[in-house]
């Protein structure tokens, strides 16, 4: 061949690879072209599938707020009334129920009350009880209600003059100076006002129906003046809790009425809650209605023991002070958040069997021991936990879950909190949840539905001073009613600088025993 034929072939072969290299590179770039639409639609599906999700969120939300909302009591319709035909009577007739009979059952004696016995004699005219000789007699027991009672009781203090003293009697001291009421009666407002969440007005009321004219503005200054006695208590209490060795805390919230610049307006507060599980002793806080951190910490601050919580990042910001235990229930309310997702359910069952497996013994109940049980639930629970962590690891890695779903918080919610869950079952004393501060918390939430709002930061305040007494109480298994009777009295009675230790004899868990 020769060597200029070559050089053509050469030449062809260079512009045919020249010309496929063109060819490739619009492919290329056809492809990529393709590829970054592609790309720019499955970004946009997914912003649409994230912003669908909190649309579902919210939705869940509002039905469960919905759900809520009619099913109380005070929002339910009352059922329509059947018209009645012209001779009237309704369409369908309803049967007037039969009055049901006590059947052979044991009733009731109440020999806790207080008993009267009347006399019941025939009412014939003929009857001569002087000459009639009695056959037999039988009780019929009535019980009645005697509404409220108040008593004025005047005592008439005499003065007597004997050789060269004099003599004087000498009344009962009132908690208050210049105070004609007992402890008693306050005692009575406090009760209606914080254990059983009655308004002050409704309270005036109450007590004006049942025959005493008193003024809102006298219930509220002897409920002040009571806060200001119970200064000493309070801060007993505050020092008391934190000498246990295993507490629960939780915050909740009431609406406080704030007037500022001849303004009014309604702020939620939030009053913060800590519970002495072994002690028996609650103590509420309240600052300003503020959450900030520093009003833990500054409470909390000092204290070694184990400390129980949901994740609030500010529980967790002194985990090096405390040991910190988590709360099942809480992680549980977050995967039962999930509606139908089938991952969910099977956490939600995991969860609820260690429960089951946990409630199988009770500490105390036919000698079963708190070391028995901490055995056992390293011995039952924990296998079930390690199952559970299998499962989150996976759905953690899962990619397809979006990242503000309600399961992707409840998943990366549960490890965040791995740790503390585990602290739970490292011992057999440690409750598997915070349930125990969160009943509690109900007191301040029937207040919110029934009161409304605290009037001032200084109402909210005494209510936290008041709901601390009213939960100790619950928790020792005190009267409240009682318990403030008595100790009003006494605290009256210590001196202005009397030190913290005086008033600790007094909170519930140690005025039980000697009541």
């Amino acid at each position: 061949m020769k060597k200029d034929e070559l050089i053509e072939q050469l030449m062809a072969l260079v512009d045919s690879l020249r010309q496929e290299k063109e060819s490739l590179t619009k492919q290329v770039e056809s492809l990529t072209g393709q590829l970054a639409a592609v790309t720019g639609e499955l970004s946009s599906l997914r912003r649409l599938l994230e912003g669908k999700a909190e649309q579902e969120v919210q939705l869940r939300k509002a039905r469960k707020a919905i759900k809520a909302l009619s099913g109380s009591r005070s929002e339910r319709q009352a059922p329509p009334v059947a018209e009645k035909d012209d001779e009237g009577a309704s369409p369908v007739e309803e049967r007037e129920p039969s009055r049901k009979t006590n059947n052979g059952a044991k009733r009731k004696p109440h020999y806790e009350v207080e008993t009267k016995v009347v006399d019941v004699y025939p009412d014939d005219p003929s009857f001569d009880k002087s000459t009639a000789r009695e056959l037999a007699h039988r009780d019929v027991v009535r019980y009645e209600l005697i509404p409220m009672r108040f008593m004025r009781v005047i005592y008439r203090v005499h003065k007597y003059s004997q050789g060269d003293t004099v003599l004087e009697g000498k009344a009962p001291d009132a908690p208050f100076l210049n105070s004609n009421y007992d402890g008693s009666f306050i005692a009575g407002l406090a009760h209606l006002r914080y254990m059983y969440s009655m308004p002050v007005e409704r309270i005036v009321k109450y007590f004006n129906e049942n025959g005493f004219d008193m003024e809102k503005a006298t219930a509220h200054g002897l409920l002040a003046k009571t806060e200001t006695l119970f200064d000493g208590l309070y801060k007993s209490l505050r020092e008391a809790v934190k000498t246990d060795r295993y507490i629960a805390a939780d915050e909740t919230y009431h609406n406080v009425l704030l007037r500022d610049g001849g303004g009014r307006g309604i702020k939620r507060g939030y009053i913060w809650s800590t519970v002495a599980m072994n002690h028996g002793l609650a103590y509420f806080h309240y600052h300003d209605g503020a959450r900030r951190s520093e009003i833990f910490l500054d409470f909390i601050k000092g204290y070694k023991g184990t400390f129980q919580s949901d994740g609030y990042v500010t529980y967790r910001t002194a985990e090096g002070w405390y040991d910190r235990i988590g709360c099942f229930q809480h992680v549980k309310r977050k995967f039962l958040d999930c509606g139908d997702d089938p991952d969910a359910k099977v956490i939600v069952r995991l969860i609820n069997h260690i429960y089951h497996l946990d409630n199988k013994h009770r500490i105390g109940v036919d000698g079963w021991t708190e070391r028995q049980h901490g055995r056992w639930r390293k011995e039952r629970c924990v296998p079930v936990m390690e199952v559970i962590r299998k499962k989150l690891d996976r759905l953690a890695a899962d990619k397809s879950i979006l990242p503000k779903s309600d399961k992707h918080e409840a998943v990366h919610y549960m490890i965040g909190e791995w740790g503390a869950l585990m602290g739970i079952l490292d011992r057999g004393d440690f409750k598997l949840d915070n349930n125990t501060i969160e009943r509690l918390n109900r007191y301040v939430s029937l207040s919110r539905r029934n009161s409304l709002f605290f009037g001032s930061h200084k109402g909210a305040e005494r209510g936290a001073m008041f709901y601390s007494l009213v939960c100790s109480c619950r928790l020792c298994g005190v009267n409240f009613f009682k318990y403030i009777s008595d100790v009003i009295n006494k605290a009256a009675n210590l001196p202005p600088n009397a030190p913290l230790s005086k008033y600790r004899e007094l909170l519930p868990d140690r005025w039980a025993k000697g009541h």
